[in-house]
């Protein structure tokens, strides 16, 4: 099928058009009209994105799907996946149909609501599948309007605070990426993606100030790089937004920017970092796995003293990534085919967490620990879901979080066996507070009077919480299913970087003073 990147990219911004010019009035059928628009075109983005992957080939590392035309300035419209995007865009479109059926409780200004989470899920996808700078650039910046929306009016009482939060860490971050593509394309005089990931820029040191830059030009356009996709993931010591915005968010607002906001910083380091700055990927390598570490280590234990559901899980996806960046720098198969499949799993699993939260807060209204206990008794069907995602985030075998965290730490492993060390620590700590949690709300007896009345999941929550449990279950038994797609991709850019560093000959200069350890 011809153009179908662009089909499955603008369905949901067309059905939000569609709602923006058609749809009237505030009443209820108004109200449960929008909901239906939305959940039929982001059903039908889905559909459509399985026929991509039905047809993608594996075997070719190349892109694939490939279309081109003339865009604006003389810079190209260009879309196209690989065995790495390809699976984003599936994750992407996999969760958008659940976030919309859990906003069905909703009441206030439904079609705005609606209208926000569709032109989120183009701009997404836009993401996954721009092959031109500038056109990445325009949806990966463009995708903050919506979000910040969603968490400024349908947030919670704090909500203006983090939706500002939210908004400028983002978007500072990416000041000094956008100087850095300027300075790609009067280097490499094009911003097409492939091309640029071909371009060999320029490694040679040189002093600044009396500073010396180890890797050159490289090493200054990863930093730059490095700046925005660190505040997307988010890395330690820049993750300070994303508590205080997942705990404002409303849930579904919480479940996109956990289950596929964050992945666009991985992804941007796989798309860009590593192969079109190997170089200066080695040269920070060592910086950013201990950075990674630390950010295992400490938001788990910041996580273990919260009293809000919603931000004892923000600071647990903290941790997660840091799995992520530790695996994509370890610069190995292993690493990088875990940190993709870590992020995958963690799509599924904390979306689920943030919907588990959900189903709670919407009867009950807090998202106070202290405010429940017993749930177990009123609620079987909820505990028993709520205790399968603690387990795979925990990491248990038979769940795809195990898979993740472990190709990543043995990717590690082969790199620094000390990052591994202190990192494995962070799956005993996940397990404590991921234990802890579920112990205080499910368990114990039930003797708080608000919560003996409460009901349990109904037949809505249950079919949003079916595909989650599926897939969590059957990539932590089939993780082939993942591997198999990306493993060919992930090899050739594995051949990519070590030629690009063996070349660079790092490791004979008199004056290296800062190497990875590859």
């Amino acid at each position: 099928m011809d153009n179908i990147l662009s089909i499955v990219t603008f369905i949901p911004a067309l059905a939000a058009a569609v709602m923006a010019l058609f749809l009237r009035g505030e009443d209820a059928a108004a109200q449960q009209n929008a909901k239906w628009v939305a959940l039929l075109a982001t059903t039908i983005t889905f559909l459509v994105s399985v026929i991509i992957f039905v047809q993608f080939d594996p075997a070719n590392t190349g892109f694939q799907f490939v279309e081109e035309r003339d865009w604006i300035f003389g810079l190209k419209y260009k879309l196209g996946v690989d065995g790495i995007s390809v699976l984003f865009v599936m994750l992407t479109t996999f969760v958008m149909p659940l976030t919309i059926l859990a906003s069905w409780g909703v009441s206030t200004r439904v079609k705005e609501y609606m209208i926000a989470f569709l032109l989120l899920e183009t701009l997404m996808l836009g993401v996954f599948m721009a092959l031109d700078l500038v056109l990445f650039y325009v949806f990966f910046e463009a995708g903050l309007i919506p979000m910040f929306l969603i968490i400024g009016i349908w947030g919670g009482a704090n909500r203006i605070y983090a939706s500002f939060k939210f908004f400028l860490y983002t978007f500072l971050g990416s000041v000094l990426m956008l100087v850095a593509m300027v300075a790609m394309f009067l280097d490499a005089g094009t911003t097409d993606i492939p091309t640029l990931m071909a371009h060999q820029f320029s490694y040679e040191s040189f002093s600044v100030m009396g500073i010396h830059v180890l890797g050159g030009m490289q090493t200054l356009l990863f930093i730059a790089f490095f700046a925005s996709f660190a505040v997307k993931m988010p890395m330690w010591p820049v993750h300070t937004w994303l508590p205080d915005a997942h705990v404002q968010a409303p849930t579904a607002g919480s479940v996109v920017l956990a289950a596929i906001l964050l992945k666009m910083g991985g992804y941007g380091f796989l798309r860009f970092s590593l192969p079109m700055f190997p170089v200066g990927s080695e040269v920070m390598a060592d910086v950013i796995l201990w950075m990674s570490a630390i950010a295992i280590v400490y938001t788990s234990l910041v996580a273990m003293v919260q009293d809000d559901m919603k931000k004892l899980i923000a600071y647990s996806s903290v941790a997660h990534m840091g799995f992520v960046t530790m695996g994509i720098f370890a610069g190995n198969q292993q690493g990088i085919d875990g940190a993709i499949f870590q992020m995958l799993s963690h799509g599924f699993i904390s979306a689920a967490l943030f919907l588990c939260v959900g189903v709670i807060y919407d009867r009950m209204h807090t998202r106070d620990i202290d405010a429940y206990g017993g749930l177990v008794i009123r609620m079987p069907a909820y505990a028993l879901v709520f205790m399968f995602f603690t387990m795979g985030n925990v990491g248990l075998p038979g769940t795809s979080g195990f898979i993740g965290e472990f190709l990543t730490l043995m990717g590690v492993f082969q790199v620094n066996t000390w990052v591994a060390f202190v990192a494995t620590s962070g799956v005993i700590f996940s397990a404590g507070y991921a234990l802890w949690l579920y112990r205080r709300v499910v368990f114990g007896d039930l003797i708080k009077e608000s919560l003996k009345t409460i009901q349990d999941m109904n037949a809505r929550e249950k079919w949003i919480f079916a595909p989650l449990v599926a897939m969590t279950l059957l990539l932590g038994v089939y993780p082939a299913l993942v591997t198999d797609v990306i493993s060919p991709s992930t090899t050739a850019l594995v051949e990519t970087l070590n030629t690009a560093v063996a070349a660079a000959d790092l490791g004979s200069s008199a004056d290296v003073t800062v190497a990875a350890s590859h």
